[in-house]
């Protein structure tokens, strides 16, 4: 199961386009052999078209590193920006665009990533996804196995995070939310039965960018499970992981 996360993971990355900027309508000489055209803005999207060296291209926008351009026949695509790093004004000055970061830590929307950590003695791996409201405030869900020595189980969350400074390399952020949890025994000798409960949660965390597109993220959250019996417990939990962003 846990090798399925990792390349679900990794495939949607892969396929995801990779950011949120702009850049300013501009019209460019293409200088390398030949650029690449996509259908979007990331290396999974098909080569549409391939414009040869001396055309003109029109830059529309930009999206960290994948920028959309217009030909002169009015075809559009997407063009990885190192492809467009030597291109020449029509005068024949150098065209300088803007890099991705940091603008992309304020400019992007989605977050999808994985990590490990300890549940309350328990190994747990999670997979986590994002969605910016503002630059700053964002919902998330989480899923997550459990792997006990005596027990394992799943865990499903959902709320509301805010980070303080977005633009930094490395930010604090804080979290709010609840979901349900389900443990499975793992018991031989005697009969028992799985225990699903709701959860609340609040946590805290840093993140800190680690290139363009990825980020790193430590977080500890402390958990209230809603017994049946009203006697609430409380579950400390660790997570480290990796973050993509686009």
């Amino acid at each position: 199961m846990h090798r399925i996360l990792i390349s679900g993971l990794l495939l949607f990355s892969a396929l995801a386009p990779h950011g949120a900027g702009a850049a300013s309508v501009e019209t460019v000489v293409v200088q390398d052999p030949y650029i690449d055209l996509h259908s979007g803005p990331g290396r999974g999207f098909p080569v549409t078209q391939v414009v040869e060296r001396g055309a003109d291209v029109v830059l529309l926008r930009q999206r960290t590193d994948w920028v959309k351009v217009r030909t002169d026949r009015g075809r559009e695509g997407w063009v990885n920006r190192r492809q467009l790093e030597r291109t020449l004004s029509p005068d024949g000055e150098e065209v300088r665009l803007p890099g991705p970061a940091p603008d992309a830590r304020v400019a992007h929307r989605w977050e999808v990533g994985i990590g490990a950590g300890d549940f309350d003695g328990a190994d747990t791996i999670a997979v986590t996804g994002s969605y910016m409201l503002t630059d700053s405030l964002f919902l998330r869900a989480d899923v997550s196995q459990l792997l006990g020595d005596y027990s394992t189980g799943w865990l499903g969350t959902a709320g509301i995070g805010l980070t303080f400074v977005p633009q930094w390399r490395v930010s604090p952020f804080v979290s709010i939310g609840g979901g349900v949890v389900y443990v499975d025994p793992n018991a031989t000798l005697v009969k028992t039965s799985n225990r699903t409960n709701s959860v609340a949660y609040a946590g805290a965390g840093l993140r800190g960018y680690l290139s363009d597109r990825f980020l790193l993220q430590a977080e500890y959250r402390q958990f209230v499970i809603f017994m049946d019996t009203n006697d609430n417990e409380v579950i400390n939990e660790w997570t480290v992981g990796f973050t993509h962003f686009f």
